[in-house]
């Protein structure tokens, strides 16, 4: 799952990546106004972290300039502890949550989540397909009627992609986009590798290949 962090604070935002990634996220981090804009209008992500105090520009003027431009995914912003203000007016300007500094990262997790969630319409933080369930916090897969299995950061992640919208197919690259972040050189057949993992826990059929276009989650029973 693809977060945009944007934040100008290295040493925060280096060690919030590293714990973000940890709980499932690919992380692409922005130091200014204008890699945030940049980042936001080129690249899919499905939540964003954005800071208001940045070097060259108001996170707010960022977040407005994205809502105008109809890019929609769910942000939090993070505000100085107390201000009200930068809350009302994060809000106003198409926020979906927001958490004061300092905070807990426990806590910043538990609430990306959980818009996460708003936005495709669950309420539990697990993911239910097709006799399978995805538990988001412990990364773990549980089989109906068979046992359960922790899952590496890259199996949790294609998984989660694929159980979240089943019966949509997923190119390569769209995979690609939600695994892995700017930084990273995965092989050109990282893909198929995770795929056929995944398969020995899930049946062969549970994920199945559309020649040409990609891959889905299917659920029918």
């Amino acid at each position: 799952m693809r977060l945009l962090l944007v934040e100008d604070d290295r040493l925060l935002a280096d060690g919030l990546a590293s714990q973000l990634e940890k709980a499932g996220f690919s992380v692409d981090i922005a130091r200014t106004a204008r890699e945030a804009r940049m980042l936001g209008d080129r690249e899919d992500y499905r939540v964003g972290v954005l800071d208001l105090g940045l070097p060259d520009g108001s996170g707010l003027d960022v977040l407005r300039r994205w809502r105008a431009n109809h890019i929609n995914f769910p942000v939090l912003i993070l505000t100085a502890r107390g201000d009200w203000q930068d809350k009302v007016n994060g809000l106003k300007a198409g926020a979906d949550d927001y958490l004061a500094k300092p905070f807990q990262t426990e806590e910043l997790v538990a609430r990306l989540h959980a818009i996460v969630r708003r936005g495709e319409g669950r309420v539990l933080s697990s993911v239910r397909a097709g006799g399978f369930e995805l538990d988001e916090n412990r990364q773990t897969l549980r089989v109906e009627g068979g046992g359960e299995y922790s899952l590496t950061g890259t199996e949790f992640r294609l998984l989660r992609c694929l159980m979240s919208r089943p019966g949509q197919v997923f190119s390569k690259e769209q995979l690609m986009e939600q695994l892995y972040n700017l930084n990273d050189n995965p092989s050109d057949n990282v893909i198929e590798a995770y795929v056929r993992r995944l398969r020995k826990l899930l049946g062969a059929d549970a994920i199945k290949t559309r020649r040409g276009q990609g891959y889905l989650f299917d659920d029918t029973p």
